[in-house]
């Protein structure tokens, strides 16, 4: 079926079901930003593929709501199509609520499924719409009706990662957030969301792109903990480690039932904006309405897992440079693809040892396509990346010791005045971010501005967050803290000493070019009392060719000249003589 077969059929199921409008989120029932095909229903009935939006089909409209990251990526993939694309300048905003209040009759029935919104989600939802008075109607699983061939849940093996890569065991993990709890009052807590639930049982597994998770939930009691998981997931090597750790395992698909029958006198910790409407309405017990514990716990990394990270970080910086050499060796003689170099970088971090994957689909984009936040590109439509103009890479590598996350902008051939000017702002605002010193208790949103305002200062901007969390081989986008303007999580989270967050300002000119430099940077503390500072954890050149050098200061040359020498230092023992060479022209002090 195409997409107006398809929402043809979905407004028959609404018209019986007596749904004015439907909501399709991109989540699945953990609120994960990839997730198993069985749950890309959006993407299903749309046909747009980006990893962030919201579908509204009402009976005589069809509209998606994305931010700007996927502004032209949109445009593109619903040109052929009845869905009306409707932009949201603010990525945080819900401009499909606005619109349902605007366009739909009072006494409206809007259906949600209660499996993939959240508890927080659902209040906004009934904050907003039940004061134009509208109704929330739960209709579970109703793309089951018209999505014949809907893909099954995944079943792939989970396997054990190492605790010496963790630097600490899953019962240890356990038993602190078993001490957390008893502070909060909780006999129980419910962990929703994959990655944790990965990070506390030191497993990881296939069942999404990029993100080395399995499907299950947990609940933590005061003396045992429940894994719901499908069984034929695990081993019988593992089974027995979990018997041993008192982790009893049980269906995936019963966890409801469980929730369900635990005892009114329990009290249990749940974190709303993690746990869909469903789980949340099984509760027997006395609800706690908190934070997720290991969430916090994870984004600190350990000693252990900053030094298995900078190890992977050198790992891709060797592959960095194969891959960059074979592109510059390949433009002397004929054209390479943006998808042809997106496999070659994957191809040479696949040499090294310990590599499981991408972190992200590979972001290479030639020219235009570069000004596409999170261009992908496809085999029928990619750029030939020419020996000129810019191109923009922004990729990264799962491995058992780290995940990596990395932008570079390259010039391949002489760049005008005017994009030296831009880059060089760009690379300004990067290097403010990394050298900032600033006390404790600061908040990723204070930070957010020293990367933007040597743009600000010639009246240019990005429409994106400046940073991201990092996980150790787990998500590449890890809450809870980031660098980003406005009132987001992310932004207010407090930094702390172990985080490991994204430095990646931008500057993009729609059908030009798009320019971003992005390394890793951990909280440290600083050697000033009661003060924190970053390191920039990330080791590959940046391309000096389209700095302006008179926009620089004498510090930030420093900074740069000195960043270029950590490089060499730690990519060089790892390279032949030709590589190094190559390396050391890249690192030349300006």
């Amino acid at each position: 079926m195409n997409t107006g077969q398809r929402l043809s059929q979905m407004r028959q199921v609404m018209s019986e079901a007596h749904i004015d409008a439907y909501i399709i989120p991109s989540n699945d029932p953990h609120q994960s930003e990839y997730v198993a095909d069985h749950w890309k229903s959006r993407e299903w009935i749309s046909g747009f593929t980006g990893s962030a939006g919201t579908v509204v089909v009402t009976n005589d409209h069809a509209g998606l709501w994305t931010d700007s990251r996927y502004f032209l990526q949109a445009e593109e993939q619903l040109k052929s199509s009845s869905f009306v694309l409707h932009k949201m300048y603010d990525q945080f905003s819900a401009g499909h609520i606005d619109w349902m209040k605007g366009h739909l009759q009072e006494g409206a029935r809007l259906g949600i499924d209660p499996l993939l919104f959240s508890i927080i989600q659902e209040e906004d939802l009934q904050k907003k719409l039940g004061g134009a008075g509208m109704h929330l109607v739960y209709i579970e699983n109703i793309m089951d009706k018209i999505w014949s061939d809907r893909p099954e849940l995944p079943r792939n093996k989970i396997f054990r990662h190492d605790v010496r890569y963790a630097g600490s065991s899953r019962s240890e993990k356990i038993s602190v957030i078993r001490d957390q709890m008893k502070t909060l009052g909780a006999d129980y807590h419910l962990v929703s969301t994959l990655d944790d639930i990965a990070w506390l049982f030191n497993i990881r597994g296939r069942d999404v792109d990029y993100n080395p998770v399995v499907i299950a939930y947990a609940v933590i009691g005061p003396n045992g903990v429940v894994l719901f998981i499908d069984p034929a997931k695990i081993d019988a090597g593992l089974a027995s480690e979990f018997k041993g750790d008192a982790i009893e395992i049980m269906d995936y698909q019963s966890l409801a039932g469980f929730l369900n029958k635990l005892p009114e006198s329990a009290s249990i910790l749940v974190h709303k904006p993690s746990t869909s409407i469903a789980m949340y309405r099984a509760i027997n017990a006395r609800i706690i309405p908190g934070q997720l514990i290991s969430r916090d716990l994870k984004s600190t990394k350990n000693a252990t897992e900053l030094k298995h990270v900078k190890d992977a970080m050198v790992k891709d910086g060797v592959a960095l440079v194969r891959a960059f050499m074979w592109l510059e060796n390949e433009l002397k003689t004929r054209t390479v693809s943006e998808l042809e170099f997106s496999d070659k970088l994957a191809e040479c971090r696949a040499t090294q040892d310990g590599y499981y994957g991408e972190s992200f689909g590979a972001i290479i984009g030639y020219r235009g396509n570069g000004a596409i936040i999170h261009y992908r590109p496809e085999k029928e439509t990619c750029a030939q990346i020419l020996p000129e103009g810019i191109l923009l890479a922004d990729s990264g590598g799962q491995y058992v010791n780290g995940t990596t996350d990395i932008t570079r902008t390259i010039a391949l051939s002489p760049p005008t005045e005017r994009q030296k000017e831009a880059y060089t702002r760009v690379l300004k605002g990067h290097i403010a971010l990394a050298c900032a010193i600033y006390p404790k208790g600061t908040i990723g949103g204070q930070l957010d501005v020293l990367a933007r305002k040597p743009l600000w200062d010639a009246g240019l901007n990005y429409l994106h967050g400046t940073g991201h969390g990092v996980g150790f081989f787990l998500n590449v986008h890890e809450p809870p803290q980031g660098f980003t303007a406005g009132l987001s999580s992310r932004s207010n989270t407090v930094l702390k000493p172990g985080m490991i967050t994204s430095n990646e300002p931008g500057h993009y000119v729609t059908g030009e070019y798009g320019m971003r430099i992005e390394n890793l940077i951990v909280t440290v503390e600083s050697d000033k009392e009661g003060f924190y500072a970053h390191e920039t954890i990330t080791y590959f050149p940046i391309d000096t060719t389209l700095i302006s050098r008179k926009l620089m200061s004498d510090e930030e040359i420093a900074w740069l000249n000195a960043y270029h020498v950590m490089v060499r230092n730690r990519l060089s023992p790892n390279l032949d003589t030709k590589e190094i060479e190559w390396l050391e022209q890249k690192c030349r002090p300006i």
